[in-house]
């Protein structure tokens, strides 16, 4: 079971809702929270880049006793900075050019692309026992997360979320603002994410959830065609079929993405 979060803010729980939260404050990704003591715990914090998309600023993670802080460059474990592959007592850092990994014995693999996308991955002994963004990972979406979707929205959701740490002056975004429909972006998103390309993973995900991110994602950019606003939630649809069993073809062209 996986929890993600992606591209223009996007994030899909461990039970599969998908929804929009735009706090660039630090948030309580997933964390263990049957009692005082944690086994685990992920924390991040977004930024908005040199072109104004949201990316992953860092990553902090607490498993058992260590500490690790995972910035696009560098690995600090109990506040010493450590080469990779980093292995000690049940944990491996793996990082290259494109993604920093984190495995975790007690059954936790964290996959991270340095910059917008981030896949956690929990053993099932973890069920009904985490919180944060990801959710309570019971197995029913929209169960304990966003009560009927109308009294509580993915905003008012996200803001409780946050660590709160002192001198910390984020601003919490605004829980009133609805998302637009987005709807003339439709038959674009679907073209691209039913392409012959993705034929091997139509029975392995639902591939509405994704229409609609790569519509918001269309709306956000306000018809600037650059590569964050069209690819990140196709390349995040590709990384969950992968994930899930199915077989993307090669959807990258040299003139898309």
């Amino acid at each position: 079971y996986v929890c993600s979060t992606w591209g223009n803010n996007h994030f899909k729980t461990f039970d599969g809702d998908v929804y929009q939260f735009p706090g660039v404050c630090e948030y309580n990704f997933a964390s263990d929270c049957r009692e005082s003591y944690k086994e685990f715990s992920v924390q991040i914090q977004r930024d908005l880049n040199s072109n104004n998309h949201p990316v992953i600023k860092y990553i902090l993670i607490t498993v058992k006793d260590f500490t690790v802080y995972l910035t696009p460059k560098l690995a600090v474990v109990d506040g010493q900075i450590v080469k990779t592959p980093y292995y000690s007592s049940g944990l491996l850092i793996e990082s290259n050019d494109i993604y920093t990994k984190v495995y975790a014995k007690l059954g936790l693999i964290l996959i991270w692309n340095q910059e917008d996308a981030l896949m956690l991955e929990l053993d099932s002994k973890f069920n009904n026992y985490t919180c944060g963004l990801c959710g309570d990972y019971n197995g029913i979406p929209i169960y304990n997360e966003f009560i009927d979707g109308g009294d509580y929205n993915s905003i008012t959701y996200g803001n409780l979320q946050k660590i709160n740490k002192p001198n910390d002056n984020c601003e919490d975004p605004d829980e009133t603002q609805a998302l637009p429909s987005c709807n003339e972006h439709r038959d674009e998103c679907e073209r691209l994410l039913t392409s012959s390309a993705f034929a091997d993973c139509h029975s392995h995900l639902n591939v509405e959830m994704y229409v609609q991110a790569c519509m918001q994602d269309k709306c956000a950019c306000k018809g600037k065609e650059d590569s964050f606003c069209l690819c990140s939630t196709i390349s995040e649809y590709s990384r969950q079929c992968s994930h899930a069993g199915g077989r993307p073809g090669e959807w990258r062209t040299e003139h898309f993405c």
